[in-house]
């Protein structure tokens, strides 16, 4: 398997979704992917199934925050002080979906270990919920207001969300590495009311935490991609090909 390694900069929430979806299409027979990328405005992203009257997209638009329907499934997320992975994998080699999943997620804890020893704490979360009961609770509409098996947790709380698809003979994998705590403003773009709210925006206080919470500093976002990095390439025993720092879409989004 031949990983190359992208760093796509930052860049709007279609450009990021159309991008991951572009790579998937492309992806060479032996090749895989890693992707690092940012976010320009501030973008709220759905899953694929999640309906979109969830949110109050008037104040999304008023409050000139970026709004996006992602490829993958899971509950909303608003992307600002975070890093952006994805992974493009061909789902016929070596794992399967479940296999990557947690392949990824412990890639991604040896390149937060190396970042900081501090972070030697995180784990692997090894539960499931039962998602049809969950679903059903006002808080489900958010991302980081439970993890799923093998996503990444330190100390019970929530720091890397992550998400997949199959596209047939693909694998895409994409996730959001906390860095700060502004994810938690999802809570005022959602549709409901205020004690709910409220009751929501305690839970996201319980359930996550971020990376400059956990080191008490402010995150040198190039450093934790080199990090990152290192972790893919120690995790699956290999180095990256070739690394571009920067990448054109070869696709006309609006």
């Amino acid at each position: 398997m031949i990983w190359e390694i992208i760093d796509s900069g930052i860049n709007t929430g279609s450009y990021n979704m159309e991008c991951d979806m572009m790579l998937a299409r492309t992806l060479k027979s032996g090749q895989a992917v890693l992707r690092f990328y940012r976010w320009n405005p501030y973008c709220i992203s759905l899953g694929a199934n999640q309906p979109e009257d969830s949110l109050n997209i008037e104040k999304i638009i008023n409050d000139k925050l970026d709004f996006v329907k992602r490829p993958t499934g899971g509950r909303a997320i608003l992307h600002a002080e975070e890093l952006t992975y994805s992974v493009i994998y061909p789902s016929n080699k070596n794992f399967s979906l479940n296999d990557l999943y947690k392949q990824v997620n412990l890639a991604l804890k040896k390149g937060l270990t190396l970042f900081d020893e501090k972070l030697s704490e995180v784990s692997l979360e090894h539960s499931e919920p039962h998602f049809p009961s969950f679903y059903k609770e006002e808080k489900s509409a958010v991302c980081f207001a439970v993890s799923s098996k093998n996503e990444i947790n330190y100390k019970g709380k929530k720091l890397v969300g992550s998400a997949q698809r199959n596209l047939g003979n693909i694998i895409l994998q994409h996730g959001s590495i906390l860095c700060g705590d502004n994810h938690k403003k999802i809570v005022d773009y959602l549709v409901s009311d205020k004690k709910k709210l409220d009751e929501i925006k305690e839970e996201m206080n319980n359930t996550t935490t971020d990376l400059k919470e956990i080191l008490n500093k402010e995150i040198e976002i190039e450093k934790l991609k080199s990090a990152i990095k290192k972790g893919f390439e120690e995790h699956f025993g290999f180095s990256f090909s070739h690394s571009k720092k920067e990448f054109d879409l070869a696709l006309s989004i609006g």
